[in-house]
């Protein structure tokens, strides 16, 4: 019996709970072939992004064991990027989808909320004895949820530089839905506070980052006006309509065709 995840954006619920999984680890190979540092894909809701960030985190992160994971995907057929990528890296991964209040304070607070959270997510790094007194007093900072509005848009070059000191080696970062503030501000009227906090805080995260690897940004639209990303490192924006990994996110004729296929013969719930 197989089990269809509706819904279900978690990489290792999926593959260890018996679900059906479509395979999109061939994107790990796509990413490989181009030299951008920050990459943006927009695509419509309910195509899948989260569950492919949620994916890369789990094949990246140094703190993991991903192998029976991957096991049989396309991607454990690449050894070689298998054992230089595969859990070797450090990842900080944040979304904001819940910084979607009607008013720019409880906003700002939910995504005060959400380094909170990167800081019981990385809790270690507190204790690590490769890490500057300094660094872990902002730490102390962020856990008690008591910065300032600069000090918070620092927020993530700061992780950043905390997990290259501690690993040695630079972040990926990967930033989930993070049009949907600024979408938000725009419905309920305090667009422009929004924007340039979300514009401090991507920007010192993007741009002339010596601890960052590469960034995977996904969203559903494009917010180019305002040049949120002017400046950010070898950067690259991939719409629906352009044809670059379009067959990553969503389902194709064939995918969909070999799904109905599987339940024709098998047993689902």
């Amino acid at each position: 019996m197989i089990k269809i995840p509706i819904g279900v954006e978690n990489f290792k619920e999926i593959r260890t709970d018996n679900c059906y999984y479509v395979d999109k680890t061939k994107f790990i190979l796509e990413l490989f072939e181009q030299q951008f540092s920050v990459n943006l894909i927009t695509r419509p809701r309910r195509f899948g992004k989260t569950l492919m960030l949620n994916m890369l985190k789990h094949f990246f992160d140094i703190r993991k064991d991903s192998k029976e994971l991957f096991e049989g995907l396309v991607i454990s057929q690449n050894k070689e990027i298998c054992a230089e990528w595969m859990n070797q890296w450090p990842v900080l991964f944040i979304s904001f989808k819940d910084i979607a209040a009607r008013t720019y304070q409880s906003s700002y607070v939910q995504l005060v909320f959400e380094l909170y959270n990167l800081c019981v997510e990385h809790a270690y790094l507190e204790m690590s004895e490769k890490i500057d007194k300094a660094d872990k007093e902002f730490f102390l900072k962020m856990k008690q949820r008591s910065l300032s509005e600069e000090e918070v848009k620092n927020g993530l070059l700061f992780f950043m530089r905390m997990l290259h000191a501690h690993y040695g080696k630079q972040v990926i970062l990967l930033i989930d839905e993070y049009d949907v503030p600024l979408a938000k501000a725009d419905e309920y009227g305090y667009y422009q506070e929004m924007l340039d906090l979300i514009r401090g805080f991507m920007s010192v995260s993007l741009k002339t980052n010596e601890h960052l690897k590469f960034a995977i940004v996904t969203g559903c639209l494009r917010i180019a006006k305002e040049s949120i990303f002017t400046g950010a490192n070898h950067f690259v924006n991939h719409s629906i309509d352009d044809g670059k990994y379009m067959d990553a996110f969503g389902f194709t004729e064939e995918e969909v065709t070999k799904l109905l296929q599987t339940i024709e013969k098998s047993n689902f719930r």
